[in-house]
């Protein structure tokens, strides 16, 4: 599976969440409402999520392996770094 497009809204340099995304994969499925978060080891991108009857946040898409979520994770910084300049 591909990265095939990311589209980086709303950037901040200020504050914990420093932008949001859409991601495309494959040209044929986008993952909407991803937040590029400033947490204690760095960025890190937060998934889409909602928040269920005891007040538990659950994700609602999410990559499965860890290989997948530093790819993820390495392509988002990259491309908010070209916006935030």
């Amino acid at each position: 599976m591909e990265i095939t497009d990311i589209k980086v809204s709303n950037v901040k340099k200020e504050g914990k969440v420093k932008a949001y995304l859409s991601v495309v994969f494959d040209n044929a499925f986008v993952v909407n409402g991803i937040r590029l978060m400033e947490g204690k080891n760095g960025l890190f991108a937060a998934m889409p999520h909602v928040k269920n009857k005891k007040g538990e946040f659950k994700d609602i898409a999410h990559p499965i392996h860890n290989s997948m979520r530093k790819k993820l994770t390495e392509t988002i910084i990259e491309e908010y770094k070209k916006k935030a300049r």
